[in-house]
């Protein structure tokens, strides 16, 4: 004998809300650090500023050759 369910796509979508969920979840606690637009900015250009002049002393220190992936 064949049966035929009708309906039953409550786990999907259950597992679809829940996956929503945990990503603006994830996404909020991304942005939660306490600091304002300015100032998460300010802290990433200081970051990107250290991060060069790092870089630089590097090259400068070994010669023209930097080891770096691309």
């Amino acid at each position: 004998m064949l049966y035929l369910f009708k309906g039953g796509n409550q786990r999907d979508l259950a597992r679809a809300k829940n996956l929503k969920k945990q990503q603006t979840a994830a996404q909020k606690a991304k942005r939660e650090d306490g600091l304002t637009l300015e100032q998460r900015k300010q802290r990433d250009a200081d970051m990107m500023r250290e991060k060069q002049k790092k870089k630089e002393d590097a090259a400068l220190g070994n010669g023209a050759s930097t080891s770096g992936k691309r």
